[in-house]
């Protein structure tokens, strides 16, 4: 199902660096570098996908990453721009699979680990624990489906803003404010205090470096 066997909370970034370089280490050939890459991509890919296409995650996920295989060589760019490129592979592929259904993208599907933020605040860590799996569902497929895939790639995946944007093919803005207004509804709905409820928008915000909605 993904396990790396390494903590997920607050590391959405901390191993882009590790990331880059064995993408750089797979394009030239390292099989090994390649499954690096995977092990740490892929628990944040198939959430994502998990809130697009429920229980079909693994094998959207398994056509996605024989995609990402196929064209690796042509892929330009660092840790946090695979993390961005695999995301937008995973949401065609995704898509496809829901046209072949001929049905609508379905409101996100988050597991209790799927809704661990990251950054160091613990209000929105602790609220976001204490939830039951099948509350969460409850919360979050009464989002909005931009809201919901917003909060999938900035929280799960990991993307900042514009990366976030590029995926979805919109603009920055609309991303961080629908993000912005996803995680304030689910605080909302966990009964976060008012003063908390901030600390849950918050790493959305600063991974943008600035403080606009």
């Amino acid at each position: 199902m993904g396990q790396t066997g390494e903590p997920r909370r607050g590391h959405a970034h901390a191993h882009d660096g590790e990331l880059g370089a064995a993408v750089a280490r797979a394009q030239e050939g390292d099989d090994g570098a390649f499954a690096v890459a995977y092990r740490i991509v892929q628990p944040g890919l198939l959430g994502y996908l998990r809130g697009l296409v429920g229980d079909e995650a693994e094998d959207v996920a398994s056509d996605a990453w024989l995609e990402i295989a196929r064209d690796l060589g042509r892929f330009r760019g660092d840790g946090a721009g695979f993390r961005g490129w695999t995301a937008t592979i995973a949401r065609h592929r995704a898509l496809d699979h829901l046209r072949r259904q001929r049905v609508r993208p379905r409101s996100a599907v988050l597991e209790q680990d799927v809704l661990e933020l990251p950054g160091p605040h613990s209000t929105h860590d602790q609220a976001l624990e204490s939830l039951s799996t099948e509350y969460a569902l409850g919360l979050v497929r009464g989002l909005p489906q931009d809201q919901a895939e917003a909060v999938l790639l900035r929280v799960v995946v990991g993307l900042d803003g514009p990366a976030a944007a590029r995926v979805l093919g919109k603009r920055p803005g609309a991303v961080r404010t629908a993000a912005y207004r996803g995680l304030k509804r689910l605080a909302r709905e966990l009964g976060v205090a008012d003063g908390g409820t901030d600390g849950v928008t918050e790493g959305v915000r600063e991974r943008d470096g600035d403080g606009h909605g």
